[in-house]
């Protein structure tokens, strides 16, 4: 069976392009995916439970637009509200934790 020499992993492609971990270029990049993910979190979470951003927002006390920019990644989302849209609108807890 043939492989093709050219196909490179993601982590290598993420290398070439943003830079090895470290750079200011790969920092960015990684600060970014980071934020992404949050809102795919929130989103996952929010269909695994069956829940509208319409429910969701209603349960935490904000809006849908909200909701939906928080989700795809539009809007900053503070501690305290991230933490109440867990907590209060999908009804889990928030961990975090710190990379030294």
């Amino acid at each position: 069976m043939k492989t093709n020499k050219n196909i490179t992993t993601l982590s290598e492609h993420i290398d070439s392009v943003y830079g090895k971990p470290g750079t200011q270029s790969r920092d960015d990049f990684d600060a970014g995916y980071e934020e992404f993910k949050i809102g795919f979190l929130i989103h996952e979470a929010r269909k695994a439970q069956g829940l509208t951003q319409d429910q969701l927002a209603e349960k935490c006390g904000t809006t849908k637009a909200y909701i939906s920019k928080v989700e795809n990644n539009l809007k900053d989302v503070r501690f305290s509200t991230l933490r109440n849209i867990v907590e209060n609108g999908l009804g889990g807890h928030l961990k975090l934790s710190i990379e030294i």
